[in-house]
């Protein structure tokens, strides 16, 4: 059985190998991500969530993978346009 990882940040994190264990994790961050107000608990566990949840999840992978285009081509510098010539 293969070993799951997540990169964040360039760093690769170990996840647990049970399927269980790994929902169970991704379902517990995106609950405490919505209490993010409060102290420790913040909104950056709702994106690292639904990372660990789209291991398993379809749903939660092309969540993720929509996200990922997006920002990337955002980041995307945007051709420059010249002025047409008459």
């Amino acid at each position: 059985m293969t070993r799951h990882h997540i990169g964040f940040g360039g760093r690769r994190v170990g996840l647990p190998r049970s399927r269980a264990l790994r929902i169970g994790l991704g379902v517990a961050l995106v609950a405490a991500g919505f209490v993010g107000f409060l102290p420790i608990l913040g909104f950056w566990m709702i994106p690292l969530g639904v990372a660990i949840l789209s291991i398993d999840l379809p749903l939660a992978r092309r969540l993720r993978r929509r996200v990922v285009v997006w920002w990337e081509r955002r980041r995307r510098p945007r051709p420059v346009r010249t002025p047409m010539r008459r």
